[in-house]
């Protein structure tokens, strides 16, 4: 028997939802469960699952370098529901075919097996289920119980917001609550924390081993934890400093219930698959490229640009001496002298900035710091579009406090923080002069406000969240 909406809707607003998001995604589980029902599920220990996307507010491409950022999560995202099977086939369907979901493609469902070898098919959202099907398989030798899954997500596609780890970590939460994963011997000796869990979890979709649990294909993007980070490790009206390698909350700064952020999904993709992947992984490459010439040329062993950087208060200085040793046909010296100083400016100096204008209340400055994060991304990483750039700019004309691009880059979205008051008719500003001027991009444009939402989070029926 399926699930009250109201259950859904206590659970959901004891997690710190709003009550009318709250009551959106209360609505969006019952769906869920409807389908499942329509599909003949076992209406026994069924699970949810809520996932949200992500806002970086600062911390672009910082995570897997061993920087600093400040993050939230969304209050959109992914609502699962998934009941075990008897066999070990994962089927997984949107039961809302105008939602959006990653990488997809018609029909908007998959099945995969929870075993070793399996494959899904690249640009298609089974890609993502089988790589965490895959994993899991060899990680867990005891995980053997299929599901069958039903979601929603409200989250745009390829946006820069974390759709396709949401979508992991989505399918991984369900298959551990079927198969009580965190009673195991291999969880208990790993993954001790939430933290614990993030890192895991950006292994799983770079394809490295984390502690104990060895490595298994990825889905091709070499990156760090941040995106996972802010997923599962987020509070409710709070921006959270983090510290990389290894994950660290350092701090958390509240956001007043009078502020909220408007996102605008620039309508231009920001793919990790192909092409696009090769982009965002040269950012990447860039910074193992450095690290690798500073231990050589130092005899160092440091484990992350940061841990060189704070080897010893001249080691910045060290560095830019280093670099044109460091140029290679594939790297020239501008462009790495360019990523390091990006490095450097996002995570010693415009991010402590920031924490202190967000604990004053400083919003001018607060402003001016997430442009000059915008603009150093655009000279250092390469990795800004027009779009994106004109959107923020855009989104100052029309009076936001802050605005700045994030995710990957090469396409994706941008934050504004505005007075909640003043959401509705900034939204309209800044849509429609984003959409005068890019007509195609804004064609498929998304804008729409978020509060700094709660993390994921998992619980069977007559369970508490958590």
């Amino acid at each position: 028997m399926s699930v009250p909406t109201g259950v859904f809707l206590e659970q959901l607003q004891a997690a710190g939802f709003e009550d009318a998001t709250a009551l959106a995604k209360a609505d969006f589980f019952s769906q869920c469960d409807a389908a499942l029902d329509a599909a003949g599920a076992k209406a026994a220990r069924r699970v949810s699952v809520w996932v949200p996307g992500r806002i970086e507010l600062f911390g672009k491409h910082t995570d897997y370098a061993g920087g600093r950022s400040l993050l939230a999560a969304m209050d959109r995202g992914f609502c699962v529901r998934a009941a075990p099977r008897d066999d070990q086939l994962i089927r997984m369907r949107c039961c809302d075919p105008l939602a959006a979901v990653p990488h997809s493609a018609s029909p908007l469902m998959c099945e995969v097996p929870l075993a070793e070898h399996v494959r899904g098919v690249e640009g298609h959202f089974s890609h993502y289920v089988a790589t965490v099907a895959r994993r899991v398989a060899v990680n867990f030798p005891t995980a053997r119980m299929g599901l069958d899954i039903a979601f929603i997500s409200d989250l745009p596609q390829a946006a820069g917001a974390s759709s396709s780890t949401a979508l992991m970590i989505s399918v991984f939460l369900a298959i551990v609550a079927v198969n009580r994963l965190d009673e195991t011997p291999e969880w208990k000796a790993s993954l001790e924390t939430r933290e614990d869990l993030a890192g895991y979890l950006g292994a799983m979709e770079m394809g490295g081993p984390y502690r104990t649990l060895a490595g298994v294909d990825g889905v091709g993007t070499l990156g760090g934890s941040q995106d996972q980070t802010a997923i599962l490790c987020a509070e409710p009206q709070q921006i959270v400093d983090f510290s990389w390698m290894p994950v660290r909350r350092r701090a958390a700064s509240s956001l007043p219930r009078t502020h909220c952020f408007v996102i605008a999904a620039s309508g231009i993709a920001a793919e990790k698959s192909s092409s696009a992947r090769e982009k965002y992984n040269r950012v990447s490459l860039m910074v193992r490229h450095l690290l690798a010439c500073w231990n050589t040329a130092t005899e160092r062993a440091d484990a992350s640009l940061g841990a060189a950087i704070e080897s010893a208060p001249s080691a910045p200085d060290a560095f830019r001496e280093l670099i044109p040793s460091m140029a290679t046909p594939d790297f020239s010296a501008a462009a790495l002298r360019a990523r390091l100083d990006q490095f450097l400016l996002e995570t010693y100096t415009l991010i402590p900035e920031a924490v202190q204008a967000l604990v004053a209340r400083d919003w001018p400055a607060f402003g001016e710091i997430a442009l000059r994060s915008q603009r150093a991304a655009e000279r250092g990483l390469a990795n800004q579009i027009p779009e994106t750039s004109r959107l923020v700019t855009l989104a100052r004309e029309q009076g936001a406090i802050a605005a700045s691009a994030f995710g990957a880059g090469f396409g994706g979205s941008v934050w504004a923080l505005v007075p909640a008051a003043n959401v509705a008719p900034f939204t309209n500003r800044w849509a429609t002069a984003y959409r005068g001027e890019f007509p195609v991009a804004g064609a498929a444009a998304m804008f729409f406000a978020t509060a700094a939402g709660p993390p994921a989070m998992q619980w069977t029926d007559d369970a508490r969240a958590g």
